[in-house]
């Protein structure tokens, strides 16, 4: 398994992590639209703390939340990859696909291009049986790319989650699940 993996696409470099992502990251979980599905903003503090976590679970499992650099600007914007969730539910223990980007770069496709080349990782390099994906029923633009990578949904797999508050709003949450079987790989759309 490769310990420094570097992913690209098309228009997209998945890197790790470097010391001037801070701040680019550390506003991006500062800004309220972007963390609406989300427990809070973030202070910078606890953005580093977030990067760290990162950048260890990279040295555990040869796979992480890569931090993304789009190719014709060289822009870090970021993340988008592979983390083990840190909860007890019924489907864990699990890997699980996820993405956060800056608002500036919203609504180009890059969600579902750097998740579907993570997954492909995922499932080709690691060698992982299964990737699931969740959101809060009202968080619909990651909802939509889950579908647009092919994932499956069944309403009796939708949990609360153990770190959200009922009073939040934030509990309920769907998740989507693909096999390795299921993975029509990178280069071809899901059927």
């Amino acid at each position: 398994m490769a310990r420094e993996p570097r992913l690209e696409t098309d228009r997209l470099i998945l890197r790790r992590w470097r010391d001037s992502d801070l701040g680019p990251f550390a506003a991006l979980n500062r800004d309220p639209k972007v963390m609406e599905h989300f427990t809070g903003t973030l202070t910078e503090s606890e953005t580093a703390e977030m990067i760290e976590r990162i950048e260890a679970h990279f040295e555990e499992r040869g796979f992480g939340l890569w931090a993304l650099e789009e190719k014709a600007s060289g822009d870090f914007f970021g993340f988008a990859g592979l983390s083990v969730p840190r909860f007890e539910a019924h489907f864990t223990p699990a890997v699980e696909v996820g993405w956060r980007f800056a608002r500036s770069h919203w609504g180009k496709g890059y969600a579902t291009e750097a998740a579907r080349r993570a997954m492909d990782f995922g499932f080709t390099e690691s060698e992982l049986e299964e990737i699931v994906s969740f959101a809060t029923p009202a968080n619909v633009r990651s909802l939509a790319v889950m579908r647009r990578l092919g994932m499956s949904h069944d309403p009796s797999d939708d949990f609360d989650h153990p770190k959200m508050t009922e009073a939040s709003g934030l509990r309920r949450h769907a998740l989507y699940r693909m096999s390795a079987r299921q993975w029509p790989g990178t280069l071809r759309p899901p059927h």
